[in-house]
């Protein structure tokens, strides 16, 4: 069975106008999802003459929604929350809230779909902030990181809510039945970090349904030292994006050298299969799409310049969380696990 793919059937909608590369590669993305998987259906949301253009002769298991606006990259979220309620972001949005979409995807800005998000689809009750979730490649798996940048200041009970959200979507997604927890600081002891993070690992310490391991650094995130990492959001987009630029630097460095002369040719064709395996593990791209915890749906947020082949993965998330029914696992449980 193709990556992504599952019987049950879902429909997903897509934002297809605010990523940095246009339409055309929410496009592409969106007809080789539904080629790879025959139970998805697809709802591209944005501007009709564009998209059909676009999808040319169409698809039976793909059709468009009408959006009049977008909401730009360097536009302020409360601006947006105000004025572009007719943007294809919020009437992706909206097709969730009412049913006709099981999630939503979107490359553009980040907090205005964390403002829509609360607005259209409405927080867990008892969920102060919404945190953004990624899932991570580690040395022996994986390891689920958040915040990522919905929230750049959070107190020591936002941290506290979303270790209880990563613990449960680990259990989720992974089938982990006690995952480790851990707080991103900036050593292992008990005195180091700040107020919140200490006060934050006190209050995880004490809750006896997670298994809080304690701090851990930067250099663990891919280690297999943890099944779930949190931080606060300005923590956590600067990880991220560190992680991603080194293993982009890498993967091309990797390319050059075996590119280059008889000798590194020769070496790049022995070593391909395992080289292979490394490059699919380190590339960026086939990781993408961050999820939206707290809130009643499942919202998938893109990287804002991704790719056809990152796009199709962050569609793949949706649909795997939309299977699994994500929120509702999360949701059900938080009741018993809230202080």
């Amino acid at each position: 069975m193709p990556e992504g793919s599952f019987s049950q059937p879902v429909t997903i909608a897509i934002d297809a106008m605010s990523g940095d590369r246009g339409a055309a590669i929410v496009v592409a993305a969106a007809l080789s999802a539904v080629q790879e998987n025959r139970a998805l259906s697809l709802i591209l949301v944005g501007f009709r003459s564009e998209l059909e253009a676009l999808l040319r002769s169409g698809h039976p298991r793909i059709r468009i929604v009408e959006a009049a606006d977008v909401v730009r990259m360097n536009e302020r979220p409360s601006h947006a929350l105000r004025h572009k309620r007719n943007s294809s972001m919020a009437v992706a949005l909206t097709l969730v809230r009412d049913g006709e979409a099981g999630g939503c995807v979107s490359a553009g800005n980040t907090g205005a779909l964390m403002a829509f998000g609360r607005s259209i689809i409405h927080m867990y009750p008892g969920i102060e902030r919404p945190a953004i979730a990624k899932l991570i490649p580690s040395l022996r798996g994986h390891c689920h990181v958040l915040d990522l940048g919905a929230n750049v200041d959070s107190s020591a009970e936002n941290l506290y809510q979303y270790a209880l959200m990563g613990s449960l979507m680990a259990s989720a997604i992974s089938d982990q039945a006690e995952p480790r927890v851990a707080l991103l600081n900036v050593g292992e002891e008990e005195i180091k970090g700040n107020e919140q993070v200490r006060l934050a690992s006190h209050m995880l310490a004490q809750s006896e349904s997670l298994n809080y391991i304690g701090y851990v650094e930067g250099s663990d995130l891919f280690r297999d030292v943890a099944d779930v990492v949190v931080c606060d959001g300005f923590v956590g987009n600067i990880a991220l994006k560190t992680g991603e630029g080194v293993a982009g630097v890498l993967i091309e460095l990797l390319e050059q050298a075996f590119s280059k002369g008889l000798y590194g040719r020769l070496a790049g064709w022995l070593t391909r299969p395992i080289i292979g395996r490394v490059l699919r593990l380190m590339d960026p791209s086939r990781h993408n799409g961050a999820s939206f915890l707290g809130l009643q749906g499942v919202v998938i947020k893109s990287h804002g310049n991704a790719n056809e082949r990152a796009m199709l993965a962050a569609i793949r998330q949706a649909v795997r969380e939309v299977q699994l029914d994500v929120p509702q696992r999360i949701n059900e449980r938080l009741d018993e696990l809230m202080l």
